[in-house]
């Protein structure tokens, strides 16, 4: 097995290389051993040089609205009042744990889509 650390570029595109040799590897094999090793080191570079920016909560809402055909007057019985959704959708006023909870209920929206904070970038 000849498995090394990626730390650049050129090593990322090798381990691609090779875990694309080794797709079809016979279970309990040497091979798969050795794609589950790449993977692994592979995995580990794109996640410290390409992450992942958490969901942005706001974005998650409008989304599941376009998404479903929603309309505010959907979202009243979750938020109350349209002055509170409309501050929430503005950014104004945060959600509380009780909106949380029922977005994610009623909506199907993904706790962690909505337990992080809201992006500054997609307010402006």
């Amino acid at each position: 097995m000849s498995v090394r650390p990626i730390r650049t570029q050129a090593d990322y595109e090798r381990g691609l290389r090779e875990i694309n040799r080794l797709w079809d590897a016979r279970p309990g094999s040497v091979e798969e051993d050795e794609l589950e090793a790449i993977g692994a080191l592979v995995e580990a570079y794109e996640k410290r040089v390409y992450p992942v920016p958490d969901p942005d909560p706001i974005e998650a809402i409008k989304f599941r609205m376009e998404q479903g055909g929603l309309t505010s007057t959907d979202l009243l019985p979750i938020f109350g009042t349209r002055g509170r959704l409309s501050e929430v959708l503005n950014r104004r006023r945060p959600l509380t744990l009780d909106m949380i909870r029922q977005l994610h209920y009623r909506l199907g929206i993904p706790l962690q889509s909505l337990v992080t904070r809201p992006s500054r970038a997609a307010s402006v």
